[in-house]
């Protein structure tokens, strides 16, 4: 592993578990501050999620691209954005980021550092849901890369995230690693382990789906624009080894 990959893991890490801690921490904050009030404990943990995402991404985006989510990932790795290896590397570090954030999360707030969720989402409803929002969060990143506005992207998906907190019935995790990072906190932001794997799939699918758009919206994206996912960054980009035969 070369120090320049080395220095994108770390930043993935940081930022993926970083995120988990705003989403699980403002959600312990919510219903603290607000108990009863379930549309103000949303209202507060959109806010806090679609401002911290923003800040995260400034953070450690110029590092690694900010991307904090295996789907975007992976599908930043379909346009040769980012090296096969290299994006396998990052779910990895990514689920681990999340895992320890909402950890921390828990322990900042008193609660027990590691408790599993009870709180059951996977409804039709809730599946449709997630395949929407990542979708959506998908296009919203290309779309910026493939126009070279990539400088709006911390802004543009905050915003995004904490619109779909509202227009989406799941809350929009849109993330497997966010995903499997709220199993381990019984609180506001969790998901029951039950949940999860219908949640990743719709997750997937609409990877897939975002894949087939871009490709109608922008046929001639290139891996150049891939590379700029989600911010600017150096390194990363896919090589002639590493496209499909």
């Amino acid at each position: 592993m070369n120090r320049t990959l080395s220095r994108r893991l770390l930043a993935e890490f940081l930022g993926s578990a970083f995120l988990a801690a705003v989403v699980i921490g403002s959600g312990i904050a919510a219903k603290q501050l607000s108990p009863g009030d379930v549309g103000l404990e949303l209202l507060e943990n959109a806010a806090a999620t679609a401002a911290g995402l923003f800040a995260i991404i400034l953070m450690f985006g110029p590092v690694s691209g900010g991307h904090f989510n295996p789907v975007v990932s992976l599908v930043d790795a379909s346009f040769g954005g980012l090296r096969r290896r290299d994006a396998l590397a990052y779910v990895s570090v990514q689920i681990g980021g999340c895992i320890a954030g909402a950890l921390v999360a828990n322990a900042m707030f008193a609660q027990s550092a590691l408790s599993i969720s009870v709180k059951h989402r996977a409804s039709a409803a809730h599946l449709l849901a997630e395949g929407v929002a990542t979708l959506g969060l998908l296009l919203v990143i290309f779309a910026l890369a493939r126009t070279r506005r990539g400088a709006s992207a911390p802004a543009a998906v905050g915003a995004y995230i904490g619109a779909a907190y509202f227009f989406t019935s799941s809350t929009s995790f849109a993330n497997p690693a966010i995903s499997v990072g709220r199993i381990f906190s019984n609180t506001f932001a969790g998901i029951a382990p039950p949940s999860v794997p219908g949640f990743i799939v719709a997750q997937l699918v609409g990877g897939v789906a975002a894949i087939a758009v871009l490709r109608l919206l922008y046929p001639d994206v290139t891996a150049e624009d891939a590379a700029q996912v989600v911010l600017p960054h150096g390194g990363g980009r896919a090589g002639p080894e590493d496209a499909a035969p």
